[in-house]
């Protein structure tokens, strides 16, 4: 049901990024047909800028910034977990479950082009 619900509201439109020294990319461009939430703040339909804060660093640090990265919305330290094996190259998020009528919450971030994703920590 959770994955079917997804399917209707996400569609990553593009996802294009700055290559890194590594190789892979720091930062993603998402689009979402419906609203999402996030720890602390539920974004509307529209496209935002995924992004390691620190991408040199140890510290896992994600910041989602508005497309023009004028307005930052999420800034905030995450659990590194790795990529499942079945889970396809395309895929950039899973989400969590939400009750109904609310916005799903994005549980991982897994920058295109790397192993690892980023789990959002939710209280």
């Amino acid at each position: 049901l959770a994955a079917g619900f997804v399917a209707a509201i996400l569609a990553v439109a593009g996802t294009s990024a700055l290559q890194a020294e590594n190789g892979w990319s720091h930062t993603n461009y998402l689009t979402f047909s419906a609203p999402v939430a996030l720890p602390g703040v539920q974004l509307p339909a529209g496209t935002y800028v995924f992004e390691l804060a620190m991408p040199s660093s140890e510290r896992h640090l994600v910041r989602v910034t508005s497309r023009d990265r004028h307005q930052i919305y999420l800034t905030a330290f995450t659990n590194l977990v790795p990529r499942p094996r079945d889970l396809s190259r395309k895929q950039v998020v899973t989400f969590g479950e939400a009750a109904k009528g609310n916005a799903p919450p994005i549980k991982i971030w897994y920058p295109q082009g790397g192993g690892d994703g980023r789990e959002f920590i939710y209280k």
